[in-house]
């Protein structure tokens, strides 16, 4: 029986590698929310992992808020950087594989092409900076570990822009204004946590840094527009271009990630974003 500790417990993610593990009987796992275990604490994080033995860490757990994170920036660095620095330093004396998640907002959105993970980051806002940070803290501390960046995470559970977009066209709100100046791939959370459940189970042993997200690519528009499409709702508002819309912290105009990477080495299969969407929202209807 393997022993998973699984950070964020709270978060959209952990909730669900909750659901899906029962599919993974042999393996055991400890979720853990910040009220039992403060990740930013790095006496908590050595604490507690040398009175367990933990095969593997997923690491769920981080400061998403990319608006808040421009005038929270030791927040967010404190939770994205060091907090991962702690859970590093505690899997590298603890013989544990580090699972840590990540984000494609790593990247400036110059690059017309997807991203690969040998493009150099650049990231445009604190809460890519932040996340940056964390992904330099886990490759010079550890050799054993997956770093998985994902991208336009959404899920049944949390706040989202899926579960937002689905409320407010489910109203036959007509007055939606969403952008058609970002591109990326919305990514269905309940892919990222079967790809990690998989990942622990195969015990492969290809470590680094890997790029994940189901296929294909669109706008924000478009992820709103297939929303209220599975919904058989009304077309949305005509679509605005990102001046529209006065935010604080800068965004990537493209920011699609390559994945031949990961279904070549880990031999991974990808969902189409939009076939994911539908089989999630027929799901929870």
């Amino acid at each position: 029986m393997k022993e998973i500790a699984v950070t964020g417990a709270n978060g959209q993610l952990a909730k669900c590698l909750q659901i899906h593990q029962s599919k993974f009987p042999e393996l055991e796992f400890v979720f853990l929310d910040r009220e039992q275990l403060d990740i930013t604490s790095a006496q908590k994080v050595s604490s507690f992992f040398s009175r367990n033995n933990f095969e593997f860490c997923v690491n769920c757990a981080a400061y998403t808020d990319v608006e808040k994170a421009e005038g929270e920036k030791d927040l967010a660095f404190a939770v994205n950087a060091e907090g991962v620095k702690n859970l590093a330093e505690a899997c590298r004396k603890n013989n544990a594989v580090l699972i840590h998640i990540s984000t494609d907002y790593v990247f400036d959105g110059i690059k017309k092409l997807p991203y690969l993970e040998t493009d150099a980051a650049a990231p445009i806002n604190v809460y890519g900076q932040s996340k940056l940070k964390g992904e330099q803290y886990v490759q010079e501390i550890l050799t054993d570990y997956f770093i998985i960046r994902t991208s336009w995470v959404y899920s049944q559970f949390g706040h989202n822009f899926y579960k937002t977009m689905k409320s407010l066209i489910g109203q036959n709100r007509q007055d939606l204004n969403v952008t058609i100046e970002q591109i990326g791939t919305p990514t269905n959370a309940n892919d990222i946590a079967l790809l990690i459940l998989k990942l622990i189970e195969s015990e492969i042993k290809n470590y680094g840094l890997y790029h994940f997200s189901n296929s294909g690519s669109g706008t924000w528009f478009d992820f709103a527009d297939e929303i209220r499409k599975n919904l058989s709702r009304e077309a949305l508002a005509q679509p605005q271009k990102t001046d529209h819309f006065k935010t604080k912290a800068a965004r990537p105009e493209n920011s699609v990630l390559n994945t031949d990477k990961i279904v070549r080495e880990l031999k991974v299969s990808l969902k189409d974003w939009k076939l994911s969407l539908k089989n999630l929202q027929n799901s929870t209807e």
